[in-house]
């Protein structure tokens, strides 16, 4: 008997369950119905587009990857290695910065903003007369028109003009020599 009755209970739940709920309603649903025919297909974003804007919003690592995104789809040419090399430039990989640079100036060797930015990376690294060459040849194509890269130039140029070796330095101290292996620190007036 307590089998009829939870067979009759469990019958009785299922088909409350998958009753509709209101006239003309299946399953109790009444939201909107589902959309007919094929979805629509958006057109995507440029990933380029917004590498640069997350550049512009500080966020270097996300811009890196909105960049790769951009060659994997659109394939790799002169403005995503220049894109890729700035970003890494910014992250503080100079090496690879350094890199992507010089690939994206094989490919366009006039392509101004792959050349300013090589020359930041060389001076970053100390190279003054090598970034000095590739600011000249950025701001030759981009016929003085832009001030940052004049800035540069000058810099760059102030920096290699100096020599590459540091005034002496005047210490208090001098060194003397007594007997055989040993030496005494005498201060100097």
């Amino acid at each position: 008997m307590a089998r009829h009755v939870a067979a009759l209970s469990i019958a009785a739940f299922c088909a409350a369950a998958c009753a509709p709920s209101a006239p003309g309603s299946d399953w109790g649903f009444t939201g909107p119905a589902a959309p007919a025919g094929t979805p629509q297909v958006r057109d995507a974003v440029d990933g380029l587009e917004v590498g640069h804007r997350l550049m512009a919003a500080g966020e270097y690592e996300l811009a890196l990857r909105a960049y790769f995104r951009s060659a994997a789809t659109d394939g790799v040419n002169v403005d995503v290695l220049s894109a890729v090399g700035s970003a890494n430039l910014r992250l503080g990989r100079l090496g690879q910065a350094e890199q992507m640079l010089r690939r994206a100036l094989e490919a366009d060797e006039t392509f101004v903003p792959a050349l300013n930015n090589l020359g930041v990376v060389l001076a970053e690294q100390g190279r003054w007369a090598e970034a000095a060459h590739y600011f000249r040849a950025a701001f030759a194509q981009d016929s003085g028109r832009s001030d940052d890269i004049r800035e540069n130039l000058r810099r760059a140029i102030a920096k290699s003009a100096e020599t590459g070796y540091p005034a002496p330095e005047e210490s208090g101290f001098s060194l003397v020599r007594r007997g055989t292996g040993q030496y005494l620190l005498l201060s100097t007036p």
